[in-house]
């Protein structure tokens, strides 16, 4: 199938599959030719994929220049997901949130029809807080797509899942060592995040086909409910991410 047809069907299908990241050293001779320069790695994964999870933006937030500049070198279909940075969501626990939510609405605004989810990842330290999570989501506007994952145990429960239902939120969907694989449904939108088969090691791994069989299925049951469903693989190590998002793109298609 051609990347325009491609691109076109997955459209139809509302489903996005995609890694977190795209520029890593050792994707080199799987993703990119070997000495690609870094500037030019992304030209090489939009030929492959048509979205993106952006983990960068956690450690550094990018310029609201940096945003308008992706929006012109994505191609026209291609959706961006961000993760929040950790200023708001590790250092500050999501407490006043709103300085960090004006930085984040204007670099947002910039992607345009690019913009897909915006990722909040809690920190594994940061316990259910429902009041603080409330205040939070009332701050965000009702046009910005957005997932939280949680990695503390208590926020599983369902008077969370409830007060994401309430502000259309999705409860991310995590697999991945010593993470809860809790299949729930919050938000128009169903958001996945393949943290590698390890069960010792966060990130580790290749899924095997039986594996991605099963998620395959998952996806098909979501989208059959009119859900929007995206996909991002984490396990990045030797390529596994780039290598299982293909082969779960090619049993979907």
């Amino acid at each position: 199938m051609g990347l325009f047809l491609l691109r076109f069907w997955y459209k139809i299908m509302g489903i996005h599959i995609g890694t977190s990241g795209w520029s890593y050293d050792h994707w080199q001779g799987i993703l990119y030719p070997h000495g690609t320069p870094v500037h030019d790695r992304l030209g090489y994964y939009v030929q492959r994929f048509q979205t993106v999870e952006l983990n960068s933006s956690f450690y550094r937030w990018p310029k609201q220049s940096t945003f308008a500049s992706w929006r012109q070198r994505l191609p026209e279909g291609f959706l961006l997901t961000v993760k929040a940075p950790r200023g708001l969501t590790h250092a500050k626990k999501l407490y006043a949130p709103e300085v960090w939510m004006e930085r984040i609405n204007a670099c947002w605004h910039e992607l345009r029809e690019k913009r897909a989810i915006l990722l909040v990842q809690l920190h594994p330290n940061h316990p259910c807080d429902y009041d603080r999570l409330a205040y939070f989501l009332d701050q965000i506007p009702d046009w910005m797509r957005t997932a939280v994952e949680f990695r503390h145990p208590s926020w599983h429960n369902e008077a969370i899942f409830s007060l994401l239902e309430q502000h259309r939120v999705a409860y991310c969907i995590m697999s991945g060592a010593h993470l809860p694989c809790i299949l729930r449904s919050t938000a128009p939108f169903v958001y996945v995040r393949l943290h590698g088969p390890d069960t010792g090691y966060l990130y580790g791994g290749s899924y095997s086909d039986t594996d991605l069989h099963w998620w395959a299925d998952r996806i098909r049951e979501w989208a059959s409910m009119g859900k929007e469903v995206f996909v991002y693989f984490n396990n990045d190590g030797g390529g596994n991410a780039v290598r299982n998002a293909e082969t779960l793109r090619w049993m979907l298609g």
